[in-house]
């Protein structure tokens, strides 16, 4: 069974399971059936906002810094240079279950020089169309093994994100010969990629 994760909570990654080397990283989220008003919306019922969220991932050095903007992995990049992170492209409405974005990760691929994956979701052009994460529910950020297909390990946002356009989700990062997860959730008010990438 996936262990379930707390805000702020850290857990082992790699040693206990050994021979772990290529996971994915599934981030989902739900838009929040908004009602609609007059009588078309009392024959229609609620109705989904069209809200496109990004997950990234941003590879950094021992220093917490983004070395080069090819190390952000994001939907114009969806590979890093080194090949070990592949993200599978862009869900612009965050609708059905499961995962809404998925990157793979082949974590013995990753270069030693980068100490810390950096997982974010951002609202695409928030700021023009009025939308934060308050407008979002059911969040999640989820590993899985891909040799046995087997989840590992699950931190579900449960917090209020009202009033936020970007959530700094969660880390995988090195810890001597070992990869660890620590589970983030901070909201941010950045209103692109952009801004968040010069945090780093």
């Amino acid at each position: 069974m996936a262990i379930s994760l707390q805000k702020g909570q850290k857990v082992d990654l790699t040693k206990g399971n050994p021979g772990l080397s290529k996971i994915m990283v599934g981030l989902g989220w739900d838009p929040v059936k908004q009602q609609s008003k007059g009588l078309l919306g009392s024959l229609f019922g609620a109705k989904d906002a069209d809200i496109d969220c990004d997950a990234s991932v941003l590879m950094l050095n021992e220093n917490d810094k983004l070395s080069s903007n090819s190390d952000l992995i994001y939907f114009g990049n969806l590979r890093s240079k080194c090949g070990s992170i592949l993200h599978t492209g862009d869900n612009l409405t965050g609708e059905g279950d499961g995962d809404d974005e998925e990157i793979i990760v082949e974590l013995a691929m990753v270069p030693e020089n980068i100490k810390k994956l950096f997982f974010v979701v951002n609202i695409y052009d928030c700021i023009k169309r009025g939308h934060d994460f308050g407008m979002l529910e059911n969040a999640f950020i989820r590993i899985v093994d891909m040799n046995t297909k087997k989840e590992l390990l699950r931190y579900n946002l449960n917090e209020n994100y009202s009033g936020k356009t970007a959530v700094m989700v969660a880390e995988i990062y090195r810890n001597g010969n070992d990869w660890k997860f620590g589970a983030i959730g901070e909201g941010t008010r950045d209103t692109s990629l952009s801004d968040i990438a010069k945090r780093f």
